[in-house]
């Protein structure tokens, strides 16, 4: 599995690519399962998996279609709480593009869309509460 997370890192030439996956699989809690191939895991630590891989290259903007799509709401808690805690140390702009309205309360700003078009466009209080939020 630390060969999953490391192969964006190898692609993009980093000489640390085994330590940083291992880094993140710290990250998502997987440390004790990183020798493990993917059919050994459940659908919940795929995910987790999945988060590590995603946040492997440090990317600026980091695109998240329904990542609690299909696990449980226990399960799904946690990828939320690793998604959020991995954008918040890694400084990525983390989108998501969700129906779990619990997802998308933690959201900074939420954009609904209905048949293709902007339904609203709002900014929750936890960003217009933040210390750097613009009034």
């Amino acid at each position: 599995m630390d060969d999953n997370v490391a192969v964006p890192l190898e692609l993009a030439g980093s000489p640390h690519a085994n330590g940083r996956a291992a880094e993140l699989l710290a990250a998502v809690g997987l440390r004790d399962r990183q020798d493990h191939y993917p059919v050994q895991l459940s659908g919940g630590e795929q995910q987790r998996v999945a988060v590590a891989r995603a946040f492997a290259c440090r990317p600026p903007i980091l695109l998240a279609d329904e990542p609690t799509g299909n696990l449980d709401s226990a399960t799904g808690r946690q990828v939320i709480d690793l998604l959020l805690a991995l954008n918040r140390d890694q400084g990525s702009m983390l989108i998501l593009v969700t129906h779990d309205q619990t997802l998308a309360s933690h959201a900074e700003r939420i954009i609904t869309l209905r048949d293709g078009r902007i339904e609203s466009d709002s900014l929750t209080d936890s960003f217009l509460l933040s210390p750097g939020a613009q009034g």
